[in-house]
């Protein structure tokens, strides 16, 4: 089984989108999970409507290992609310490439719904991804992975404050196999861009990468990497249960 894990905080208007299109797959022997930081809005509800489990999130990184644990799939696949658009075999396609090419963990091409700056940049970055499968795991907010492996690895690192995917995906590549599985992309919001401003935010990228490469992961809050305020909030809130 796989096991489609949805980190939400106050999605009602990209939710729906995406459950749409994971409803229209031509593969059926999935659950999705739906970890909900503390919504407001309709979000909990939308996914009630369409019979998914909802469990208590917080943030993003702490929402994804919640519903790892919770999850009864061997596969996981980790992808967010705001990924509006999949292409009709996605699941059946990836699910069966990553199984023929024998992985561990995988990631896939991601296209943006945004201007022509937002499309260079993602064609930019699928084509890096691809180059460097071999020698270094690249994985933003969708990937997939053996249940086994990710807790091998301890899940995501939740004290990371950007790129904690990234940071996921290679130190789950240094135990399993690791590919940039090529299937047709999945379709992601360009809100965040929007939102933060696109000179700014792609800035932050390139400089986070580099960070890590020389430092390792980021775990101060360094480029204030834009998250909605009730998501800090929950952050907070996530990490004083750990610590309690």
């Amino acid at each position: 089984m796989l096991s489609i894990i949805i980190p939400t905080l106050n999605e009602e208007k990209f939710l729906p989108l995406l459950l749409e299109q994971i409803k229209k797959q031509d593969f059926s022997d999935y659950e999705v999970i739906v970890a909900d930081a503390g919504s407001s809005d309709r979000t909990v509800q939308i996914a009630r409507e369409y019979k998914h489990r909802v469990i208590k999130g917080g943030s993003v990184a702490y929402g994804r290992n919640q519903g790892a644990k919770t999850a009864r799939g061997e596969l996981l696949l980790f992808i967010d609310a705001d990924n509006i658009y999949l292409p009709d075999d996605f699941l059946s396609e990836l699910v069966g490439q990553f199984t023929e090419k024998n992985c561990d963990i995988a990631s896939f091409p991601l296209y943006i719904d945004g201007n022509r700056m937002d499309k260079v940049a993602y064609k930019v970055y699928n084509w890096w991804a691809k180059k460097l499968q071999n020698i270094k795991a690249y994985a933003t907010n969708s990937m997939i992975v053996k249940k086994k492996v990710f807790d091998q690895v301890g899940g995501f690192d939740e004290s990371i404050t950007i790129a904690e995917d990234h940071d996921f995906a290679r130190r789950a590549s240094k135990i399993g196999k690791f590919r940039y599985i090529e299937i047709d992309p999945i379709f992601v919001s360009a809100r965040r861009m929007e939102k933060e401003g696109r000179i700014r935010i792609y800035s932050k990228y390139i400089l986070a990468e580099i960070y890590m490469e020389a430092f390792g992961p980021i775990k101060k809050d360094i480029f204030r990497y834009w998250k909605k305020e009730t998501e800090r909030k929950t952050e907070k809130i996530g990490t004083r249960r750990r610590g309690a």
